[in-house]
């Protein structure tokens, strides 16, 4: 990265949002580590008002205990609506954390700025149709500039794409196809998501056209499947290994660990790992609350009317879980997620991949909680692997996901000392 040429490292884009909030205060957590003791982190926030922003650096000074934050960071004035705002952020910066969802209404004016403008960019989208838009109509032009475009860098979706990668890497042969489990817990006060990721599935399930349409157009041959081919669970299926009932997860990342694979076998000529991803949801009581919010969900997306009624009331529509005021810091305190990773493949001796897998092995990725804890520390650490693993990184730039971007460099390593553990439960050869 030539950061000696911009006045700042990192510009975190939407500092005010209800994440980029937490993204600001870890990027000043980060400035104090000792990655960067002798060699300084200078950075900025940005967004519409001043007030505001002014508002979050001096609550992560509290938080810190730094009274002198707010004079030492700098903050830039910028609008969505006004490109030539965000043409001069992005000549400011060598990367953008770009904060401001949803991606689909908001991300593109951020991309093309920085793309026009010589800034590499990371967001936490989690968004397929957006991701995989951008990769199309941005890959050649950011490759040319020698710029990385990094999407799904948060809890979407860098612990399952990652995940996925710690196995393989462990795994003594090949391995060939991943299931992973996903389990948030939380404590007695429950959970709750802020209610931008809610408006944010609403859109997506809403517009499911666009992507389908998206993905024929762009008319890609389908990835090898290397030896036994994984079999999809039913939409309800009891996980005999983790005593739970579990559900397909909807959101990215089976897109984005399929975009992954595609990249590292069509580039670096990698075995393609065919991945299905799932979530715990406990009891048969659980499972019957969700089929009624799912049902009640899937036929209201489909209408106008109904996606406006379910952005105005995200808390009865889905049952608490989601809210305009997000969650309290008691309950951020309280929760953690943990995905647990099922791989399978073939020893380094079977020279045949076409018999039955011989190799198993369990790993997991554990972390604190995932939108708002765990999502600013994978973000920050991608932008920190971003600086410090220049040579790591894919020659030339592009539109990437994490593990396209990151498969060679230290972030694993980075987000095991920031508390998002990445961990080997068993292998075995059966």
């Amino acid at each position: 990265m030539e950061t000696e040429k911009r006045p700042y490292h990192l510009v975190v884009f939407g500092a005010s949002g209800f994440t980029g909030q937490f993204v600001a205060e870890e990027v000043a957590r980060q400035q104090m580590s000792p990655v960067f003791q002798g060699s300084p982190l200078p950075w900025a926030v940005a967004g519409r008002n001043r007030e505001k922003l002014m508002q979050v650096l001096k609550k992560a000074a509290e938080k810190l205990g730094r009274p002198t934050l707010p004079a030492e960071v700098d903050i830039i004035i910028c609008d969505i609506l006004n490109p030539a705002s965000l043409e001069e952020m992005a000549k400011q910066a060598a990367i953008v954390l770009n904060c401001v969802g949803p991606y689909r209404f908001y991300g593109e004016p951020v991309v093309r700025a920085c793309v026009e403008n010589g800034a590499s960019c990371i967001d936490i989208c989690g968004e397929p149709q957006f991701l995989e838009e951008m990769y199309w109509k941005y890959h050649e032009k950011a490759a040319e500039k020698g710029l990385y475009i990094i999407g799904s860098s948060g809890f979407d979706s860098i612990p399952a794409d990652l995940g996925v990668l710690f196995t393989r890497n462990k795994l003594k042969g090949t391995l060939t196809a991943v299931e992973s489990f996903l389990k948030v817990n939380s404590g007695p006060e429950g959970m709750c998501i802020h209610d931008g990721t809610w408006k944010s599935a609403i859109h997506g399930f809403g517009d499911q056209k666009r992507l389908r349409s998206l993905r024929k157009q762009s008319n890609m041959k389908p990835l090898p499947v290397v030896g036994a081919k994984l079999k999809r669970r039913w939409p309800v299926s009891y996980c005999s290994e983790l005593h739970e009932y579990s559900i397909p997860f909807m959101g990215a990342d089976a897109s984005v660990v399929k975009r992954t694979q595609r990249f590292l076998y069509e580039n670096l000529q990698e075995t393609p790992v065919q991945y299905a991803a799932y979530v715990t949801v406990g009891g048969l009581t659980s499972i019957i609350k969700l089929m009624f919010a799912g049902l009640f969900f899937l036929f209201f997306v489909k209408f106008n009317f109904g996606r406006q009624l379910l952005a105005k009331f995200p808390w009865f529509f889905s049952f608490g879980y989601f809210s305009e005021q997000g969650p309290t810091q008691k309950q951020m305190d309280e929760s953690s997620f943990t995905f647990t990773f099922f791989g399978q493949g073939y020893s380094q001796d079977h020279t045949t991949k076409h018999g039955k897998p011989n190799v198993k092995i369990c790993t997991q990725v554990k972390g604190p909680e995932p939108g708002y804890v765990a999502t600013p520390i994978a973000m920050v650490q991608a932008a920190v692997t971003l600086l410090k693993d220049t040579s790591d990184l894919p020659k030339g730039g592009g539109v990437f996901t994490p593990g396209a971007a990151f498969s060679k460099t230290k972030l694993i390593e980075r987000l095991n000392e920031c508390g998002i553990e990445f961990s080997v439960i068993s292998s075995s050869e059966v």
